[in-house]
């Protein structure tokens, strides 16, 4: 059956989206390791494997199979329906410079918003084998090879004991909003800072309480949809980096965390923009 905005079964779409993001997975294990045609996008950092491609080619084939009503938008070019309904956001290779490297950090991130709505995500780690999922209302879900448990953000209520995680644009070596002043803002402040490579897997280790809180500059739409409905449905907070409401864009600077840290985070993004510096914690 096609699914229509008054019919869409969302469970049965979300179980959909991980098997194709687990079979696109599955596809970028086989190219891990492997040797690599690298292309250069917006910048000499901005990279595109063979794979991203393949990757992005199964999953808008397997959606549009699936759900043939559905606009999608994707990292590599995938452009297809408008208007105000049903739109899938896919990045098929979230961590493309590690995975170019052979640095086992990337995953396969989708999402499905009803216009600025998010319905559901999944985030898969192949790597891993970890698949975070959410269902907006219904919580957010982790399943490893351990099983399957229910994720929630963690309790630290003080910067000085958090563990955050944060990127840097594709432009860091040109632009004056280069993310380097918060890094050195929050390194004073935080327990410890990692930049891992991915925002999307980032994003869900907030939700699943690994990690305390994360900012970006400059994300796009494909790589942290699915992990935005994940940390609030967690229990967490996202908004734009000043703080105003969340709202879906092309292109956006980021802030999420347990909720708790969320003032003292916003606190020293305030006085970093400000030109005040950090104090270093006691």
């Amino acid at each position: 059956m096609n699914e229509t905005n008054e019919t869409l079964d969302r469970r049965h779409a979300l179980t959909t989206a991980v098997t194709i993001a687990r079979e696109a997975g599955g596809l970028l294990m086989d190219g891990f390791g492997r040797e690599k045609q690298i292309e250069r996008k917006s910048s000499a950092l901005d990279w595109v494997t063979q794979f991203d491609k393949a990757s992005e080619e199964l999953i808008v084939g397997r959606l549009r199979d699936a759900f043939p009503d559905h606009a999608l938008v994707g990292e590599e070019g995938t452009n297809i329906g408008d208007g105000d309904g049903y739109r899938w956001y896919v990045d098929p290779l979230d961590g493309t410079t590690n995975y170019a490297h052979d640095f086992p950090v990337f995953c396969v991130s989708m999402s499905l918003y009803d216009g600025d709505q998010p319905v559901l995500g999944v985030i898969y780690d192949p790597v891993l084998d970890e698949c975070f999922t959410a269902i907006a209302g219904e919580g957010a879900w982790l399943e490893t090879v351990k099983g399957r448990r229910r994720m929630h953000v963690s309790r630290e209520t003080d910067l000085v004991g958090a563990l955050l995680a944060t990127g840097f644009p594709y432009d860091v070596h040109t632009s004056p909003e280069n993310n380097l002043d918060y890094f050195s803002a929050f390194v004073l402040r935080a327990q410890g800072i990692r930049r891992a490579g991915s925002a999307a897997l980032d994003m869900a280790y907030v939700a699943a309480g690994r990690l305390d809180g994360y900012w970006e500059f400059k994300v796009f739409c494909w790589d942290v949809s699915a992990a935005i409905l994940m940390v609030m449905e967690a229990g967490g907070h996202v908004t734009l980096l000043d703080g105003q409401p969340m709202v879906l864009q092309r292109q956006f600077n980021v802030l999420a965390s347990n909720g708790h840290l969320h003032p003292s985070m916003m606190a020293v993004i305030g006085a970093t923009k400000a030109g005040r510096p950090a104090a270093p914690a006691d």
